[in-house]
């Protein structure tokens, strides 16, 4: 089976790559496991200072491997891999910076949203696609909300609408966004500054940044967890589901 997340430290930087293009580097119970594997190698090497998330392909995350989650059951379906994931970025003791050239979509952006600090091109695009497929995003939303500005994130978990990288930046989700060519120097800018941190004072400091969250976040995921997994394997997921895998419109859409 081939490796769909890859692990390169050099420098004290550890980049850890999706590379599942196939799929649009989605978030299969495969990647999210190497995912999980390829962080905690990371935070366990006292030769790594900071952690770089990024891509290859086009894509940074489509979200959800949705061919996992059609017809399945909720335990079956891969979400309940995805708190453990997020929850390692999060609670990282070294810095994580997200590298993002392509769209991100749904539980993509929950990945950018545990990150430290996530640098954008103005190009790519970022969407809450959950209730256009009868979902909710709800797992996500541990991570996201408290990256968004309140109006932005009513405004795009409701309508779905696609954003590019410039609003990504306004509304909080990313710290900077940039031309494409810009990006690896804007990502080694921030690099830079990061290792210049101790790295015992940048895990207490991030130990304290954590404290605006109430500190029961794994009982946060576990009740997000139930609500996205009632949805997935609800009648409107898998209707939501269905008409994606087959491009069509869902039921619910009214007809013209």
């Amino acid at each position: 089976m081939a490796e769909l997340v890859h692990a390169d430290t050099a420098r004290g930087i550890a980049t850890i790559t999706l590379d599942s293009q196939h799929n649009r580097n989605a978030l299969s119970a495969q990647l999210m496991a190497e995912l999980t594997d390829r962080l905690r190698a990371a935070q366990a090497d006292d030769a790594v200072r900071v952690i770089v998330l990024t891509h290859d392909g086009r894509v940074f995350c489509s979200g959800m491997d949705l061919s996992e989650a059609r017809g399945g059951s909720a335990a079956g379906m891969g979400v309940n891999a995805f708190p453990a994931v997020l929850q390692s970025i999060w609670d990282s003791p070294k810095p994580v910076v997200a590298r993002v050239a392509g769209p991100a979509r749904a539980g993509g952006v929950g990945l950018i949203g545990a990150c430290d600090i996530a640098v954008a091109a103005r190009a790519a695009t970022f969407a809450f696609t959950e209730v256009r497929i009868g979902v909710v995003p709800a797992v996500i939303s541990i991570t996201v909300l408290p990256r968004l500005l309140p109006r932005a994130a009513h405004e795009l978990f409701l309508t779905g609408e696609v954003f590019d990288g410039t609003r990504a930046a306004a509304v909080g989700l990313v710290n900077s966004a940039v031309d494409s060519a810009d990006l690896d120097a804007e990502v080694s800018r921030y690099v830079d500054m990061l290792v210049l941190g101790a790295p015992g004072a940048l895990a207490a400091t991030k130990q304290m940044l954590r404290r605006v969250r109430p500190a029961s976040m794994s009982e946060d995921f576990a009740a997000m967890l139930s609500l996205s997994a009632e949805h997935f394997a609800g009648d409107e997921g898998q209707e939501g589901i269905a008409a994606f895998t087959e491009k069509r419109q869902p039921s619910w859409v009214p007809q013209a």
